[in-house]
């Protein structure tokens, strides 16, 4: 995929959104297709991709068919896509994600972790992150910062990973939606 692929898919998502045909939370990509894009130049079919709320780009890069995924979304997935026949599997819940990710690379699968900026600021990751290099797992964390914490600016906690701006908000496709 392109970033071009990439950006069209998140501006149909938050088209239906838009449309109401999506009647829960989503969480939407812009900017970071390149970085993204990068980033899987580097993940085998047989590694898992391990992601967080806003994984539409990682499960598309990651080969589940664009139909499935738009499926997926519509069905009130969008914040939880888990396709584990192709390996890449996300949690709605703030780092819980993490913990699962460690799991599957002691079990001796390769993994790369997503998460969020904040949420590498959080315990969970720290310990998570500490046991996976003091067992040597193989596992890659891959923090992104999209600058759109909920609440607290980024910027000035974190000041690693890839950093980008989005056209959309934390959440939402930046309209108010009446459903």
């Amino acid at each position: 995929m392109t970033p071009a692929d990439l950006i069209a898919f998140e501006t149909e998502i938050a088209d239906l959104f838009k449309a109401k045909k999506i009647h829960s939370p989503i969480h939407l990509n812009d900017g970071c297709e390149e970085a993204m894009i990068e980033c899987f130049k580097h993940i085998r079919p047989t590694d898992w991709v391990c992601c967080s709320w806003r994984s539409h780009y990682q499960c598309l890069l990651k080969g589940v068919p664009r139909d499935e995924v738009i499926a997926a979304i519509i069905k009130g997935r969008s914040i939880a896509m888990c396709f584990p026949e192709h390996r890449i599997v996300s949690s709605a819940i703030v780092g819980g994600i993490i913990p699962i990710a460690v799991g599957i690379a002691m079990a001796g699968h390769r993994v790369h972790c997503w998460v969020g900026d904040m949420t590498a600021e959080t315990g969970i990751f720290h310990e998570s992150s500490k046991y996976a290099h003091n067992f040597n797992l193989p596992i890659r964390f891959i923090i992104e910062d999209n600058q759109h914490s909920v609440g607290t600016p980024t910027h000035k906690a974190w000041g690693k990973g890839y950093s980008y701006k989005s056209k959309y908000p934390h959440a939402g496709s930046g309209e108010w939606i009446k459903f």
